[in-house]
């Protein structure tokens, strides 16, 4: 019975009615003159040094929705003109004491973003750190977050120093950057005490981490002014109640120069003694606390639309470019697989990153474990300067460990994976279209 086989697949060959199982030969007639490298490790390294560069995403992928700081003009009434009425005493009455706290990062205030590691060895956070100078100022806005750049916005309004270094680290490392930053404040502008009357430079003192003591308050503007300090008289309104003490105790009581001032207080140095002129200057102070908080409620409001249209546009973008790449508008590279591979497709090369030989085999479902040849994967990749020259980069994998070239060798667009069969088989499919009801187990054949 074997003979009879054997000899009717020897006539049918002749017949011109054999299988022919494809394969990668040198001498071929298509005309291309082919030559066959072994991978090895330095073969891979020469393959992927042929120039190539993915194509790109456009860059509305890697924009986030930010919005631009809006400035609240800070404005400080005239002081009332001074008046001297001397009284028959001075009263006093302290404010309450202010628990000291850890300094929180308010709306205003500028951060110092700024590598931890030298300028040689640094790596940008999404362009929060400068190699030049290793920092760079960040604002916060109205809405008390800071815009990064390809990272997004990092609420830190509320939060001390080292919760707001935590916060953007996590945000950074979420975008996977390089984390190595620190968070410093570089200008204190968010909390402030308001001083008028009877001093050299009526305005504004800001408040650092450093706790604000009612005699470095004066004494940033000026000191006091008034001709007579026994008859001059601090008041402080905090939490609409008014606080007086006679700046003669001011300087001289160590307790009462040590005495904190807190965001929000205002200060004035009268003669008056009636408080009159320093009700005209405190209401003026709460007229203009009402309208910074309204135009800070505009402004957040302001900056939320810019990045809901900012947002808009760039899902827009990203939209339109989906749509067309869907539509086939816009046409990706491509690798293509044939031979005894699970599904003969072609891959699309990813944008904006490399594909290895094992990315493109084993996202398209491999090769067919019963039919492939391991021993006999190719890569075929045409020459970009003579369209007659084609390099065959073979692969054997029959040792598994081999296969660790397939995740190191790039591929190129228009590349061919050919995955070649097992002997075997090649034999079968011969011995199924000479006779249909024979079946092969094995080496035996069977009736």
């Amino acid at each position: 019975m074997k003979r009879a086989l054997l000899a009717s697949c020897l006539m049918l060959s002749g017949c011109g009615v054999v299988f022919f199982s494809p394969s990668v030969q040198e001498e071929n007639t298509a005309g291309l003159d082919v030559q066959v490298v072994d991978l090895t490790a330095e073969t891979v390294a020469a393959a992927n040094q042929s120039p190539y560069e993915p194509r790109q995403l456009p860059g509305a992928f890697f924009q986030v929705a930010g919005g631009s700081a809006i400035a609240i003009p800070e404005i400080l009434p005239t002081p009332p003109l001074d008046a001297e009425v001397k009284p028959a005493s001075l009263d006093i009455r302290l404010p309450p004491e202010v628990p000291v706290m850890r300094y929180q990062v308010g709306v205003g205030d500028v951060i110092l973003l700024r590598s931890a590691q030298s300028a040689a060895t640094s790596v940008s956070a999404a362009g929060a750190v400068s190699p030049q100078n290793q920092g760079q100022l960040y604002t916060v806005q109205e809405d008390g977050s800071i815009s990064l750049p390809d990272v997004g916005r990092i609420k830190v309004a509320g939060l001390t120093v080292m919760e707001a270094e935590n916060a953007v680290f996590q945000k950074v490392v979420a975008s996977n950057l390089s984390p190595s930053i620190s968070v410093e404040i570089a200008e204190f502008n968010s909390r402030s005490v308001a001083i008028g009357g009877a001093v050299a430079s009526p305005g504004s003192v800001k408040i650092t981490s450093t706790p604000l003591t009612i005699e470095d308050a004066l004494a940033q503007v000026g000191g006091v002014t008034a001709g007579e300090l026994d008859y001059a008289m601090v008041c402080i309104h905090r939490d609409g109640i008014v606080y007086q003490i006679p700046a003669e105790a001011v300087y001289a009581n160590p307790d009462i120069k040590r005495l904190p001032l807190q965001d929000g207080d205002s200060v004035f140095v009268d003669t008056t003694y009636d408080l009159a002129r320093a009700q005209a200057y405190f209401e003026q102070q709460i007229q203009m606390s009402d309208l910074r908080r309204k135009a800070q409620q505009d402004a957040i409001e302001d900056l939320q639309r810019q990045v809901d249209l900012r947002r808009a546009e760039l899902d827009e973008v990203r939209g339109n470019f989906k749509d067309q790449l869907e539509l086939g508008a816009i046409q990706p590279d491509f690798v293509y697989l044939t031979g005894a591979v699970a599904t003969p497709s072609r891959f699309p090369l990813p944008f904006g990153q490399r594909a290895t030989l094992a990315d493109a085999l084993y996202q398209s479902g491999g090769f067919e474990g019963r039919l492939a040849n391991p021993a006999q994967i190719y890569v075929l990749r045409g020459s970009p300067l003579n369209p007659t020259q084609l390099t065959a980069l073979h692969l054997n994998a029959e040792n598994a460990v081999s296969l660790i070239l397939a995740t190191r060798l790039e591929m190129r667009p228009n590349d061919i994976i050919f995955m070649a069969e097992q002997p075997v088989t090649a034999w079968n499919n011969v011995v199924s279209q000479v006779t249909p009801s024979a079946t092969i187990v094995g080496s035996q054949i069977v009736n």
